[in-house]
């Protein structure tokens, strides 16, 4: 494991609430990437702010959109996705938090990505579009430990077989989300999402690659994230995703994460 990420860059606890505010001016994490440094006078830093605006004021719409603007060396790409089960309105929120905070967090880089719970939004002067990306990634693991899990793997197992099944269904968009009964008292919550502009085999790979972490990295925990820059995977003990199930007994406390961000 040591090897693998020998490029960790740092780790913290923290807290998460039940459900994840999508107005927070909080992200997940962000890669601000410091072989791309740029100065106020290049025309990339204006062309960034162009992508950005078009991303915030269009994405919103249908939660999704690829853009790019410039020309030569100077060309900027830019992609925002929304959580595909999110409202319109919060899919907006959390984008024009996304617009704000980059380039707060990411002021000098021309390549930089930010995740949220809600969306998640990247630019670069190198073009992606299409492109299976798990260079950057950021997971959130759950300290916990369930009670019995050569049979909650198992199961987890066959729940991410069905939704990432799902999500590279064209009409899906990317998109799949389920639940299993554990017990009758005990559920288990797991969504997957690819990038739009993924073909069906490329979001396939970047799901499989995602979902392979669970054995070494997520194993038996309670609950872990995985997020990449073209695709995103999550399970948990709790409800988590949209239409919200409500009557679920499962208890909805936060729990202890550990965040481990790399590049």
């Amino acid at each position: 494991m040591t090897s693998l990420f020998n490029l960790l860059l740092f780790f913290f606890f923290l807290v998460l609430p039940f459900v994840s505010n999508a107005q927070s001016d909080d992200p997940l994490g962000q890669f601000c990437n410091q072989d791309t440094v740029i100065s106020k006078a290049s025309p990339i830093w204006s062309n960034i702010d162009h992508v950005l605006t078009e991303l915030v004021s269009k994405a919103p719409s249908t939660g999704f959109l690829t853009t790019s603007y410039g020309s030569g060396n100077d060309k900027v790409y830019g992609l925002a996705q929304c959580r595909g089960d999110v409202s319109q309105d919060d899919c907006s929120s959390c984008i024009q938090d996304a617009g704000k905070q980059i380039r707060q967090l990411c002021p000098d880089q021309a390549d930089a990505r930010i995740w949220y719970d809600y969306c998640f939004l990247r630019y670069d002067d190198k073009t992606f579009i299409g492109e299976v990306d798990t260079y950057s990634g950021i997971f959130y693991i759950n300290v916990e430990n369930v009670t019995d899990p050569e049979k909650f793997n198992k199961e987890l197992g066959r729940l991410m077989d069905r939704i990432e099944a799902d999500a590279v269904v064209p009409e899906n968009r990317g998109l799949g989300k389920s639940k299993t009964k554990l017990t009758p008292f005990i559920t288990l919550y797991a969504l997957v999402q690819c990038t739009r502009d993924l073909p069906k085999l490329s979001c396939a790979q970047c799901l499989a690659i995602a979902v392979g972490n669970f054995p070494g990295i997520c194993n038996s925990r309670k609950g872990c994230r995985v997020l990449y820059s073209s695709c995103y995977v999550r399970y948990e003990l709790y409800p988590f995703f949209f239409p919200l199930d409500r009557n679920d007994s499962n208890i909805a406390s936060g729990q202890t994460i550990k965040k481990l961000v790399y590049p």
